[in-house]
């Protein structure tokens, strides 16, 4: 029977990273419930680490098609497309749909597990147990707010699977607004218990800030979706505010970010870890490993790549592990000014020695090299403080404020002295807006956020070069739900359109 992976792994006592990301069939003989599982608060930390687990497995790939693959940004490589190009070219259909949303409902099962039986389990710290709570309501709401955006009504579960009945794994999809119901309400709770305001160590876990942030862009999306207006507006730059007095600030060298050394840094509100201890070498590179390179060596001879070039690019990918198979579009490279440092942290163009461009890398997701093999252990941001500026002064925009001091403080970390040339200046609503959703590719791209933003802007259709003169396919927003998962919820229809 139909039995989800995470409740499989917890029977058997073993949370395991690198699992495959399908269901599993299988007619467990002997297993340990989750009843009896969640006794102690230990229970709980294994269950926590689970559940950040299962996100790390969305988050390897899928969360970043979803987010950016169908967006402006990408375009095929040297090594060929292996079908990712679907997602760029907006060729998804029933029977071809990218992702499905198996690992994020597992991933909310975790959560939901935890929802049921901490309220029961005898803590010797209160602050312990509403900080644990207060994770897996946070994590529910965000994962359902992944799966709304991405393909609109979809099942509501705020139960654990914990066996078989067809009447409660067998779901219809609730509606867009029901969603969202659920989302704000779990949100809402879960900044009720978060004891404090301080991120965890790592910055690895969701807290109290990040949950503001994730508030922040919910509240951004009705406010613009679901004609919340500024009574959503304004409840978004509430939250986002509260985030200011948090210990969080922008980093002077952008690429500091994003390095492998410097993981939980004082940008980083909420990211998912990806580091050479949780998996056996080679095992565990995320998308990024799609937009570097592999087999590019320097040459002597009048169109060979530099050695310089191949000094920058350093060790370069095993096989698979780093293939060209993807790179950011000359579209919006060329946004990018050579006085921008988010330039030389984001991307890297290869030309020959003639001048012939061969392909760009992408330098934000390198990684790290370890034993001499690069591992693309980037991890992948959910929240970090650039963000939250800029959709403040999103939110201020959309409520008829002025976004300078936001828009002034990301464009002054990117150009440094040189920042008088791109001074920001407030101007209509309509011209803010353009300016805040360029700002957001050139700070955030690759990061999983585009796609999301330019629906949210509406300006997908305006943008995106496979959309173009579709405006009247409205469907095309939203993500197929695929022939697979409807083979496995009867209950559950495809999205119209498609």
């Amino acid at each position: 029977m139909k039995r989800s992976k995470y409740i499989l792994l917890l029977a058997a006592g073993l949370i395991s990273v690198a699992s495959c990301r399908k269901a599993i069939d299988v007619d467990p003989i002997s297993t340990i419930t989750a009843t009896s599982y969640y006794k102690t608060p230990d229970d709980v930390t294994g269950g926590i680490r689970g559940m950040y687990a299962s996100l790390r497995i969305a988050a390897t790939s899928d969360m970043f098609f979803m987010g950016e693959g169908r967006s402006d940004v990408l375009t095929s490589a040297t090594a060929g497309t292996t079908g990712l190009d679907k997602y760029y070219l907006n060729t998804l259909n029933a029977t071809n749909p990218g992702p499905n949303w198996q690992q994020f409902y597992t991933t909310i099962n975790a959560a939901n597990l935890l929802i049921k039986y901490i309220p029961a389990i005898n803590f010797t710290s209160q602050t312990v147990r509403d900080n644990a709570l207060a994770q897996a309501y946070t994590m529910r709401a965000f994962i359902y707010f992944v799966l709304v955006r991405t393909w609109g009504e979809v099942p509501i579960r705020t139960q654990p699977t914990e066996s078989y009945d067809p009447a409660s794994v067998q779901v219809a999809k609730s509606s867009v607004q029901d969603v969202f119901k659920l989302i704000k309400a779990d949100i809402d709770m879960a900044i009720s218990l978060y004891p404090n305001v301080t991120p965890d160590a790592n910055r690895a876990q969701w807290s109290k800030p990040a949950a503001e942030a994730l508030k922040g862009d919910v509240y951004l999306w009705t406010g613009k979706m679901l004609s919340g207006g500024a009574t959503d507006f304004t409840t978004a730059l509430t939250a986002l505010n509260d985030i200011s007095t948090t210990d969080f600030t922008l980093l002077p060298n952008y690429s500091d970010i994003f390095s492998y050394t410097n993981k939980g840094n004082k940008e980083e509100l909420f990211a998912v870890r990806f580091q050479q201890s949780d998996f056996t070498t080679g095992n565990g590179n995320n998308y990024w490993s799609n937009m570097y390179i592999t087999n590019l060596g320097a040459s002597t001879a009048p169109k060979g790549v530099s050695a310089a070039s191949i000094a920058i690019i350093g060790t370069q990918g095993n096989g698979n592990n780093g293939a060209n198979i993807m790179q950011i579009t000359q579209a919006v490279r060329n946004q990018f000014t050579t006085d921008d440092q988010r330039r030389a942290g984001t991307f890297y163009e290869i030309y020959n020695n003639d001048g012939t461009y061969l392909t760009s890398i992408t330098t934000k997701g390198a990684g790290t090299v370890i034993g001499g093999s690069r591992n693309f252990y980037t991890d992948v941001m959910i929240y970090r403080y650039a963000d939250v500026l800029l959709m403040k002064a999103e939110a201020k925009n959309a409520l008829g404020q002025d976004p300078s001091a936001e828009m002034i403080a990301v464009r002054q970390r990117a150009y440094g002295s040189n920042y008088s040339s791109h001074v920001f200046v407030n101007g209509t609503q309509a011209a803010n807006d353009a300016a805040i959703l360029k700002e957001r590719l050139l700070e955030l791209a690759t990061e999983g956020k585009r796609w999301w933003d330019l629906v949210r802007f509406g300006q997908a259709f305006n943008l995106v070069p496979s959309l173009a003169g579709k405006q009247s396919q409205t469907y095309l927003l939203l993500f197929p739900v695929g022939s697979t998962i409807r083979s496995l919820e009867p209950l559950v229809t495809e999205n119209t359109g498609w």
